[in-house]
């Protein structure tokens, strides 16, 4: 791992060290930020800063908010809760103590679905989409 301010950069080596080493690329759909993140990690090897990281790889703050809630979400869910206890943690607790007939029908409750579904599929692969800037 090579620290930068702008990110760390990971590197696989084989045991020896190459004397002329190389970067190797799969040609797949995600060529044009490895591209990107190469070029960083050849300037940090000479020297220089690595510079930002690819605009596709950088989250707004809303993003890491939303990223956030949702892996709160999955903890909660693999821990047993159910939309309701989610939603008394993470949304409206007052809304989440609703009757049963309001909270059938409420908003709240539909987010809490909403969270529970997209956690879910972000931990089933839904994940390799934001390491193709997705």
């Amino acid at each position: 791992m090579i620290g930068d301010a702008r990110g760390e950069i990971h590197v696989w080596m084989n045991e020896r060290a190459p004397s002329r080493p190389a970067i190797i690329l799969p040609l797949d759909a995600s060529l044009e930020i490895r591209l990107e993140v190469a070029s960083r990690f050849v300037r940090r090897l000479q020297g220089g800063a690595a510079g930002p990281l690819p605009r596709a790889l950088q989250l707004t703050a809303q993003r890491r908010a939303r990223l956030i809630l949702l892996l709160h979400t999955l903890d909660f869910r693999l821990g047993g809760a159910g939309p309701r206890d989610i939603a008394a943690s993470l949304i409206d607790a007052e809304d989440a103590a609703l009757p049963a007939l309001e909270w059938k029908s409420s908003a709240t409750r539909r987010k809490a679905n909403r969270l529970i579904h997209d956690s879910i599929a972000l931990m089933n692969g839904g994940y390799k989409r934001l390491l193709r800037g997705g």
